[in-house]
């Protein structure tokens, strides 16, 4: 067959491709398939290439799968190994830290006190550290014993005026990771913090400001569930005088501005929040070191 072109007619296109002609003067916009990957002339292809093709395919998507899953697997055991590191951490500090590491002999409120003013506390006693039985009222020991009390820790401080004075504790507990997340949740959803009937215990101390430092000179107080490590903290604080509270506010109440309580205005909210932060802060540190520098 005579494949020469006729005088006049057009050569044909390699490949017998003819392309097509666009009816506008400007081509459509590029979607984003085509933006990233660009269309070729389809070839036919043979039987057993195209289902080594496809295998290919499914290899490659298995292992960038397989790869994906372990990361999202190595995280999580990873994020888990940290938390069980600091829970075990956590739950030998109270033996094993030094007492004046727990609760220094002065904490500095640096705007820890009414309008932002400066606070000093300083530490009068710390209570032998023992069970919970006889140093939490009996409703907040039930609330607490999902996650069990493995030993509790207190200390009473006096403000730099030895106007006010302020319990603060800390419960270790036997909980994992789950009971302390399922107790902080609980506090919070039903506001278990701001019940007077589950205030935290005074500790008092004889021949010192806090001497009667008792169960009706609570004023104002907070108590606080930590989920990374398995322990609860609290502070209570009360006038130095004595004098009984009828009326006493949790914490987060007495610090509002509008506040008229007897313990809101005279700043014993701030004194058991400030303090209680403190601590909590300075234990959170401690295990940190711990964890992070195993002796």
């Amino acid at each position: 067959m005579d494949l020469t072109p006729r005088p006049g007619a057009t050569p044909p296109y390699p490949g017998g491709h003819v392309p097509q002609v666009h009816p506008h003067p400007y081509p459509r916009p590029e979607t984003p398939a085509e933006t990233t990957t660009r269309l070729r002339p389809v070839r036919t292809r043979h039987p057993a290439r195209a289902a080594a093709a496809a295998a290919c395919v499914v290899l490659g998507l298995g292992l960038i799968g397989g790869a994906v899953t372990g990361s999202w697997l190595t995280s999580d055991s990873s994020a888990d190994g940290d938390a069980r590191n600091s829970y075990a951490t956590a739950r030998t500090a109270w033996h094993n830290v030094p007492v004046d590491t727990l609760f220094p002999r002065t904490l500095k409120g640096d705007g820890a006190g009414p309008g932002g003013a400066d606070r000093v506390w300083t530490r009068i006693a710390v209570a032998p550290d023992g069970g919970c039985t006889s140093a939490l009222d009996p409703l907040l020991l039930k609330t607490l014993r999902p996650v069990g009390c493995e030993r509790l820790l207190r200390a009473t401080y006096r403000d730099a005026t030895f106007s006010s004075v302020t319990t603060v504790g800390m419960i270790f507990t036997e909980g994992d990771t789950e009971a302390m997340r399922a107790l902080s949740t609980r506090f919070s959803d039903q506001h278990l913090d701001a019940r007077t009937d589950l205030m935290p215990r005074t500790y008092a101390v004889e021949d010192s400001v806090a001497a009667g430092f008792g169960d009706r000179q609570r004023a104002s107080w907070t108590v606080h569930v930590l989920t990374e490590v398995p322990v609860v903290v609290f502070a209570v604080s009360g006038f130095a005088d004595g004098r009984a509270v009828t009326d006493p506010q949790p914490a987060e109440k007495a610090l509002a501005a509008d506040a008229t309580t007897a313990a809101a205005q005279a700043g014993l909210g701030h004194e058991a929040k400030g303090i209680a932060d403190r601590i909590e802060r300075g234990l959170r540190r401690t295990v940190t070191d711990l964890s992070e520098n195993p002796q």
